[in-house]
């Protein structure tokens, strides 16, 4: 077996394509490989592939192939032009790479497969190629695999924040909540964004039955003005409603605490208040119950935050509603002022807290996915811009085919 057999048959190549050269260049340590068309071919228009008359041939170009041995491996060819009747001048396909791109199609498979491990700047040092080089490559590969996503109906999504960089800069991600993956990721997180991001879904916005989020105003206004009955579809996570009740309690620890008398006995207990009924252990419910008999006010919000959590357990909107009404009595009426304002924005948000009970969805896929992305900022080091972060974030959380050809 010659070079030129050798080279046509490891790159896939068949006629009409054909390796006509191979030439090592010892001094840029490079295997180039000619390759060209057979002069009797007949042509196709790449939009309508019907005949077409040979126009011209484009100037030499090259395409990086994986290595052979230490040696990088360009191929090298000049790709004939046509002129269709009804799409005018076009340059014909080539099976070894995409249209535009200087590296063949196995190359880019190879650099994709490692940027799924490693970061950008690894994967350049790794394949000897430019920063900008693999950041294009990983560019191309989110814009093949958005195009090639299926448009089908989506009915549980996550609305969530995730910091781009610090001085309060975000992005807004939408998650679809039943196959775990990125759908769309806008610039900030304003009523505007949430809106822009809304309406990717087009025809089937209406498909949509549940939309998770955070109590954010500029969210919930989006969603009210895209969504048709948004408000038996909205839910607010459960998190983030236990977020201002326990920053409620821990108000009233911090200004208990000032008291001379009580401020020994409450030393080092705020994480203790705080805790869940899951993240507790023997220890922590011994020691609560022996700071409850002090009779403290603390202990009063800590009850009343407890026994929240019990509005999650029920099965239907009447029974949760009910619930409520009975919680709210006992919170207004506790003399704490910081848990009558607890209890006030609760009710505010009744109508999204008790969807719950029929949509039994939360933001935690959303909150997991928001790790994730955070996880890729600081193997990163952080991003340049905007288009960079939403580019890897869809790269790694969009479930998108990537693979090129």
């Amino acid at each position: 077996m010659n070079d030129r057999t050798l080279y046509q048959t490891i790159l896939g190549l068949a006629a009409p394509w054909q390796v006509e050269a191979v030439e090592l260049n010892m001094e840029a340590q490079e295997v180039l490989v000619s390759v060209g068309l057979s002069a009797d071919v007949i042509l196709k228009c790449p939009v309508c592939d019907q005949p077409a008359a040979r126009y011209d041939s484009s100037e030499e170009r090259r395409w990086r192939h994986l290595d052979s041995c230490q040696f990088r491996t360009i191929l090298v060819s000049r790709i004939p032009r046509v002129r269709c009747s009804e799409h005018g001048v076009r340059q014909i396909r080539t099976p070894w790479a995409e249209e535009r791109s200087r590296f063949t199609a196995l190359f880019e498979s190879w650099v994709i497969r490692l940027l799924r491990e490693c970061s950008i700047d690894s994967v350049a040092a790794l394949v000897g190629a430019s920063w900008d080089e693999v950041a294009g490559i990983q560019r191309r590969a989110v814009q093949r695999g958005l195009a090639r996503r299926a448009n089908e109906p989506v009915h549980a999504i996550g609305v969530d924040e995730t910091s781009f960089q610090k001085r309060h800069q975000y992005v807004t991600v939408i998650t679809d909540l039943e196959k775990d993956r990125v759908l769309w990721v806008g610039d900030d997180r304003k009523e505007m964004t949430l809106r822009e991001g809304l309406k990717t879904f087009g025809e089937h916005l209406s498909a949509i039955e549940t939309v998770v989020t955070d109590m954010w105003d500029p969210y919930i206004a989006a969603v009210r003005g895209v969504i048709p009955d948004w408000e038996s579809k909205l839910v607010f996570d459960r998190y983030h409603v236990m977020w201002h009740v326990n920053k409620a309690v821990d108000d009233v620890r911090r200004a208990e605490r000032r008291d001379p008398a009580i401020r020994q006995i409450l030393m080092r207990t705020r994480y203790l208040w705080l805790r869940g009924k899951a993240s507790r252990k023997r220890k922590h419910n011994r020691e609560l119950r022996e700071l409850l008999r002090a009779g403290l006010k603390v202990g009063r919000a800590w009850s009343i935050k407890e026994n929240l959590v019990h509005l999650w357990d029920f099965k239907t909107i009447r029974g949760a509603l009910r619930y409520f009404k009975q919680w709210y009595g006992w919170a207004s009426r506790s003399r704490l002022p910081e848990m009558v304002r607890a209890a006030k924005t609760v009710r505010h948000y009744l109508y999204g807290i008790v969807n719950y009970t029929t949509h039994r969805y939360t933001n935690a896929r959303s909150e997991a996915m928001n790790a994730k992305i955070q996880e890729l900022k600081y193997r990163a080091r952080g991003y340049r811009n905007r288009e960079s972060f939403r580019s890897a974030i869809l790269f790694h959380c969009g479930g998108l085919s990537l693979d090129p050809l």
